[in-house]
């Protein structure tokens, strides 16, 4: 029987796309390789944008992989709405993500998620379960947002009321040390400074909305994903690595890989990570665990591994 929630994919090869939101936005895309290779999409992290993905983008992995990647409502080249309101509705975002993948033509993509993207993906499952995904790669996941919260460390508690400031000065300072926060080792040149303009370029009202997300149902959905793959960066000055460890209470399909040398970007760096808590897997790399099978279905017959370095193995 004929799959009919599927889009049959029309998008290009490779090049910019537009997907249009449920309420009328536009959200900018760029698609690599070809139709038909098993794909991925990418999600960046907060005040950032797709060029978070540069190293994997600029990597033999578009040459074996479908990859997509996109700037969230309210960063970089999407519409960016002046009301707070445009960002606080879960179920708005999941939208958002499912939109995306019918303008990109995916099938059932994995879905990688970095910091705030993993977020995005909890929602999007809470809302339309796992069918349409291969696995997901949660990379420094930030699962919801509270200054209480003890899966954050003191230094992120105290950014986070700076960072939806309404006094110019103290959110850019913020800003500028959250980002700097976001590193073990200072960034290839140029790279810190991109970052900040791209972060510039986000509007106040994002991160007030983004802040009252609620977080209601993740663990559920989270626990009902399927295939996961947790990344985490062991000298992160932002997350408690129960963030990341807990997974795997809720997930029994859940591995984890630490980046002895990384902070919280560890998808920006080329370093290595200890293979001790995921023997399995190369713990650079997230997994696709499935193909799709004549009928549809999942099958777990196969994996492929891809490197968050930029790296097909």
């Amino acid at each position: 029987m004929e799959d009919t929630h599927l889009t049959q994919n029309n998008s290009p090869a490779t090049g910019p796309l537009v997907a249009k939101t449920s309420d009328g936005l536009n959200l900018s895309l760029q698609t690599y390789g070809d139709v038909g290779n098993e794909e991925i999409l990418f999600i960046h992290g907060f005040g950032q944008s797709r060029l978070s993905w540069s190293k994997q983008t600029s990597s033999s992995l578009t040459e074996h992989c479908r990859v997509v990647t996109l700037d969230l409502r309210g960063h970089e080249n999407s519409d960016k709405p002046d009301h707070a309101a445009a960002y606080v509705s879960g179920e708005q975002w999941a939208d958002d993500l499912h939109a995306v993948m019918e303008t990109a033509g995916l099938w059932r993509p994995t879905l990688v998620g970095w910091s705030l993207g993993g977020f995005i993906i909890g929602l999007y499952l809470a809302k339309y379960g796992r069918e349409r995904t291969a696995g997901i790669n949660l990379v420094e996941t930030v699962k919801v947002f509270s200054t209480e919260l003890e899966l954050f460390t003191q230094t992120f508690r105290g950014l986070l009321p700076r960072l939806a400031s309404p006094d110019l000065s103290e959110r850019a300072t913020a800003t500028a040390k959250f980002l700097a926060s976001c590193f073990a080792t200072k960034p290839e040149a140029g790279a810190f400074e991109q970052m900040l303009v791209v972060a510039g370029m986000m509007p106040l009202v994002v991160t007030q909305g983004v802040l009252n997300i609620s977080g209601t149902g993740l663990d559920e959905a989270f626990a009902k994903s399927g295939p996961m793959l947790v990344t985490y960066g062991a000298k992160d000055l932002l997350t408690q690595p129960t963030m990341s460890t807990r997974m795997q209470a809720l997930n029994q399909e859940a591995q984890i890989s630490f980046y002895p040398e990384s902070g919280h970007a560890p998808s920006t760096t080329n370093q290595t990570a200890s293979t001790a808590s995921c023997p399995r897997l190369s713990v650079t790399s997230w997994v696709v665990h499935v193909h799709r099978g004549g009928d549809g279905r999942v099958a777990h017959n196969a994996q492929r591994r891809v490197d968050s370095a930029g790296n097909h193995s």
